[in-house]
């Protein structure tokens, strides 16, 4: 369903409570499933494992060398040093040598080898469902209405973005569709998915054209588009815009970019928001123009009609479609997620001859954009009063602050009566809390609280910084109604002037939602 259809909500008034629950979107440490656990041991079971560490280490140094590589071939001018060429000098061999997927836009992704994928199941894959998971997981808490049915992964790897998919939407998936140019990788999701149960069709293709040669063209919309760590293995800026551009066309819905959270991933992010929010605007403009000189009741359906088709907006993290406010600065948009580290991780990935921690953190950086118009919603504090902490103190009752000690320890009737109906002991509300506490993975299906996709939510980059009874906050803001433009502020709330907003900002984590 598209967004533009949703109905607009009425205003309503929010408890600071409430404003606490729909704010949160960070995850603490998460932890990797046991079927996703499980199923790694299983394959790595099976391969080679000699020169484990040292495959780990090429690994992530082949990653370093491909991210100079594009830095470099993005300001190139023609394309000749992407392809292989056997009379290059041996540094450029060297650099372009993983270059090897050609199609009529040039290269269009790393060719993996069998000990690299090994290693990257082994080291990789964890870390990246976490963040995945992340990205989805709050797609679903915005967008509540939205429960995607056919799916395309591109870039897809060892299928670490479908693991997460099915753990967000484990029931309403039933048709997926895997874009990966490497033969192994392929062959290492497929071995990682087996003896699962309830998994939906799945296809695999080698790129982007041969899905279009073989789905026909009324079928090739998907509910869902997600592209992980894949853009910045394209050097190219003019064909990673043509790959972007393919994927929009194959979105009915919602597309989901996600890339490492370096300056380099959150340039690629930036640049490829800009170009499909611009596109769409470009579009809208167009079907305004055609529609200029027709009567005004078909000109309103018409216009209807084309911001469902053409229109765009971000449905996270950006809480406004204008330009990116970190463009031309010192700073970048990307985010952090913590997971426990796997079995194989500890054992494969190690520091130099320091003991591993339990734990890492995944740096990343996302885009979800959805198709529509933006829902316009009325803003969380539209209509909300707080009080200062001395006109809380002022409004406290003097009879609430007297302690009746007697009542703090039972007498001696109490304990002979709480002596005899021992066996009889009824169920207390702190023991539902207590036994919570071991099935934190509740269906976030019943949660009520949900902040929706008006302009009147910003997003905390970076850490807060707590200071004594003050917290300040970097926030990403939308600075008009209709949540055109945004801006990057500092926000600073202390607990005098606003107690109910500091015990929510002193709660605030990187990447949750700041109420305007």
């Amino acid at each position: 369903m598209a967004a533009a259809l949703l109905p607009e909500t009425a205003p309503r008034l929010l408890t600071p409570e409430v404003l606490r629950t729909a704010a949160k979107q960070s995850q603490g440490i998460h932890l990797v499933p046991i079927s996703l656990r499980r199923a790694i041991k299983r394959y790595l079971r099976d391969q080679d494992k000699t020169h484990m560490h040292r495959k780990v280490l090429m690994l992530s140094s082949s990653f370093e060398r491909a991210k100079g590589t594009g830095a470099e071939l993005t300001a190139a001018a023609t394309r000749g040093a992407l392809l292989d060429d056997p009379h290059a000098p041996a540094g450029a061999e060297q650099r372009t040598a993983r270059w090897k997927v050609q199609s009529s836009y040039g290269d269009t992704g790393l060719q993996y080898r069998e000990d690299e994928t090994v290693a990257y199941v082994a080291s990789r894959m964890p870390a990246i469902y976490a963040a995945c998971h992340r990205v989805l997981r709050e797609v679903r808490r915005r967008s509540p209405d939205f429960a995607p049915k056919k799916v395309l992964d591109f870039g897809a790897g060892p299928s670490s973005a479908l693991w997460a998919m099915r753990a967000v939407w484990p029931k309403s998936i039933e048709r997926v569709n895997l874009v990966e140019p490497s033969k192994e990788m392929q062959r290492a999701g497929q071995t990682l998915l087996d003896n699962l149960k309830g998994l939906p069709l799945i296809h695999s293709y080698d790129s982007i054209q041969e899905l279009n040669r073989t789905i026909e063209k009324h079928e090739r919309g998907h509910d869902l588009v997600i592209s992980s760590y894949a853009l910045g293995e394209i050097p190219s800026l003019s064909d990673r815009i043509t790959i972007v551009r393919q994927l929009w066309d194959l979105t009915k819905d919602v597309l989901v970019l996600l890339e490492p959270g370096t300056p380099q991933g959150s340039k690629i992010i930036s640049q490829m928001r800009s170009y499909i929010l611009w596109m769409e605007k470009r579009k809208c403009r167009k079907s305004e123009k055609s529609t200029g000189g027709a009567p005004s009741k078909t000109k309103n359906i018409v216009h209807q009609e084309a911001l469902l088709k053409n229109g765009a907006f971000v449905v996270a993290p950006c809480p406004h479609d204008g330009r990116c406010p970190l463009e031309n600065s010192d700073k970048y948009c990307h985010f952090v997620q913590r997971l426990e580290r796997t079995s194989s991780q500890r054992i494969y990935k190690r520091s130099k001859g320091v003991p591993l921690r339990g734990f890492e953190d995944e740096k990343f950086c996302y885009v979800a954009l959805r198709r529509g118009k933006r829902p316009e919603e009325a803003w969380p504090l539209d209509g909300m009063k707080f009080d200062t902490l001395k006109e809380r103190h002022a409004k406290r009752n003097p009879e609430d602050l007297i302690i009746d000690y007697e009542e703090q320890f039972p007498s001696e009737e109490d304990e002979e009566t709480l002596a005899g109906h021992e066996d009889s002991l009824v169920p207390y509300t702190s023991d539902t809390q207590e036994l919570s506490l071991f099935h934190e993975s509740r269906e976030e299906e019943d949660e009520p609280i949900r902040a929706d996709l008006g302009g009147g939510w910003g997003r905390i980059i970076y850490s807060p910084i707590r200071r004594g009874r003050q917290v300040q906050m970097d926030v990403c803001r939308a600075t008009k109604r209709d949540a055109s433009e945004g801006a990057f502020e500092r926000v600073v709330v202390t607990q005098s002037k606003n107690p109910a907003l500091h015990l929510q900002a002193r709660r605030s984590l990187w990447g949750d939602l700041w109420p305007f």
